[in-house]
Order: structure tokens, then sequence, then C-alpha cells
């Protein structure tokens, strides 16, 4: 949730006929071993959420190609593969293809790469252009989405979120009562949900908006409350899709902004989870957001928000990875987070050992099994 829909018309058209002249940059090339595990994922997350017919179909174009060969991210998210061995570790229980094998025993040099499906950087990218995408309602874009390309959207994206932050609001909104209902209690706080079904939702998330200077509640037509970035969150919202959670404490000031989409299964698959200015939310009120999550029933992902704090999704519930001392969830882990394996407190060999195969580097000075740091020793 990333702010407000500033119109920019003269950008807008910019782009879209830089997109029509090809004046811009293409997407890069790279051979992406799991290309099509990739694919798949982007497609299956749109189904998930419920994209619009046109949102799917520029996802699985241009995010799709923006994620084969222009995506920028540290290991694991991105891989160079150089060996059969390290292709089998990442292809896990699946058969590595027969012309990556052949292409590594030809020792051509060539470069090969794996992009992590669900990594952190791809969908914090992918839920920037979801967002976009949802807000160009009524805007120069409407109907030209396939147009403009991933860097074209990430561009206008960050250009009207910094423009948020220098325009002021058009007059305070004030607090909804009725559009929120209590679904927490803490010792400092609670956590409220602004309600899909109340009349008021609108002005309940323009006002939390106004508070915690993100777009969740930014609307294009303020007085109407449509458009914008708001129109994508509220849509969603009144339709069942998504449910609007803000943590506030003991006086009512917003602390914690978090969006889920809700699953077929009634379950809750966390979105984002934003603190002030779009930041993640400060230390002191982890441990009472934990505590909330912990009470939701969601599904295994554990989007980049959370991450960024060092909180995870784990097979046994929502954790701290430093937390996480169950040999299960040291395995959870190691083969989805190895970023983070240096954190968890004396991981079992297993563990060591699936971190050693998916990120070797990760676990370089760390106190190992000695025949894992031996094998770490020999990848260096």
């Amino acid at each position: 949730m990333q702010a407000p829909a500033a119109r920019g018309p003269a950008l807008v058209e910019g782009l879209v006929m830089a997109a029509a002249t090809g004046r811009t940059s293409a997407y890069g090339a790279r051979d992406v071993v799991n290309a099509p595990a990739l694919k798949l994922a982007i497609a299956r997350r749109s189904a998930q959420r419920g994209d619009a017919p046109e949102v799917a179909e520029w996802l699985a174009n241009h995010f799709f190609r923006y994620a084969v060969g222009s995506l920028d991210a540290p290991e694991p998210a991105l891989v160079r593969i150089g060996s059969n061995e390290q292709a089998r570790a990442l292809f896990g229980t699946a058969a590595v293809p027969q012309w990556v094998t052949a292409r590594l025993g030809k020792d051509e040099g060539e470069s090969m790469w794996w992009v992590a499906p669900e990594g952190p950087e791809l969908l914090a990218t992918e839920a920037k252009l979801v967002e976009f995408l949802g807000a160009r309602q009524g805007t120069a874009l409407e109907g030209k989405l396939q147009r403009i390309n991933c860097r074209q959207a990430l561009a206008l994206w960050s250009t009207e979120h910094a423009a948020f932050e220098a325009k002021s609001a058009a007059g305070w909104r004030e607090h909804q009562p009725d559009a929120v209902a209590t679904r927490w209690e803490g010792e400092a706080g609670q956590v409220v949900e602004l309600l899909g079904s109340n009349p008021l939702l609108r002005a309940e998330m323009a006002f939390e908006s106004q508070v915690m200077r993100h777009c969740l509640g930014q609307f294009s037509d303020r007085r109407q409350l449509r458009g914008g970035y708001g129109e994508h969150y509220a849509a969603a919202c009144e339709a069942g899709k998504m449910r609007l959670f803000s943590y506030r404490g003991r006086n009512g000031q917003a602390h914690i902004t978090i969006s889920a989409h809700v699953m077929a299964d009634g379950r809750l698959q966390l979105e984002q989870v934003k603190g002030k200015h779009n930041r993640p939310p400060v230390q002191r009120y982890h441990g009472e957001l934990l505590a909330f999550l912990r009470s939701v029933d969601s599904d295994v992902h554990t989007p980049p928000d959370a991450l960024s704090m060092g909180m995870l999704r784990l097979p046994s519930g929502w954790a701290m990875v430093e937390d996480a001392r169950d040999e299960a969830d040291q395995l959870f882990v190691a083969h989805h987070f190895p970023a983070l394996f240096r954190q968890v407190p004396a991981p079992s060999v297993l563990a060591q050992w699936i971190a050693a195969a998916r990120a070797p580097e990760q676990l370089q000075d760390m106190a190992l099994h000695p025949l894992v740091a031996h094998a770490v020793r020999s990848a260096a």
C-alpha cells in the first residue's frame, strides 16, 4: 500500500507514446532454467487474487519477461548456476531438465540462471505492479496497459508515491467508529478490521492513510472517494476479496496497516504489513503484531514486509526466525529462506545440509557439523 494516484497526465501520455514508438529500454535476456515454473507461479498468484483479465495478461507478459531478463536480486532469489550439483539442489524433487544437464556438461561457460518463484524481491515487485495496475481505472492508461512495459510501470509507481509525500492532504478525515470492528486485543493496543460491508469504509480508509502516510485510502477523487490507489483496495475489500486491518494503540493512533487476500477456502494470505510511510513496523510493536498473526487463519505465504522484520509463517505458525527450534521449521527456513538461516538457533544437521545445498555462502563462519563445514568450504 504505497501512495496517491497523482494524475501526472503529461507523464502518463509520455510513457504511452514512448512504449508505442519503442523509445524505452527493452527487457534483458537470460537463460532461466525454471522459467516455466516461474510463469506458472505468477499465473497462480494472479488467479488467487482474482486479478482482472487485463491485469493477469499484463503480468503473464510484461512481468514474466521482466522477471526472466531484468530482475535484480541477491542470492538465493537469483542464482547463477555453475554445476549439476547446484542445479539438483535448486530443482529439489523435480527433475533437472535434460538441456540444462547437457549445457553444464559441455563446460562452455554459458550462463544459466534460477529465479526463485517466491523470492522476496520478486514478490515485492509484483505487489507494486498489482497495486499500480489496479489503480489505473479512470486514468489515461486505462485500456492501454499492454502498451506499458514493466520498467515504465515501476517508474510511474515511484513517481506517484514520491508525490504523495510532497502533497498535503486536501482536508482532514475523521475516524469512523462504525466502519471498524475489533478483531484482537493486546496489552498495548488492538487490531481493528475495516469493514468492507460498511458504507463508511472508504472514509475510514482515507483516515488510515492520512495518519499512516501511505496509499491505502488515497483516492483520485477526494470528495467522492473514488479512483486511484484507494479504489484498488476499496473495491477488493467491498467485493470480499481482501480484508484490511489496522493495529492501533490505546489512544486510537494507527501504527500498522495490514492487507490480506481472501483465499477460496476462506483462509487469508498476507499481502502487505506496513508501518508509517510504508516503512516496516517499528520493533516495539513486533510482539503484538506476531500475536495477532498467530490468531489469524492464514496460509504459509510470508510477504516481503514480514521477512524484512525476520518474521515468518512457519509450518508451526507465525514466529520470529530466531524462534525456529523445531526441526520441521528449521528445514522450512533452510529450503525456502536460506538468506535467514544464520538466525536459526542451533540448527539440526539435516537443516544445515539443506541450507548448504541451497546457499552455501550464507553459512560462512557459522558453527556447523564438521562434514557440513567441509562441504561449505569446498563450495566456496
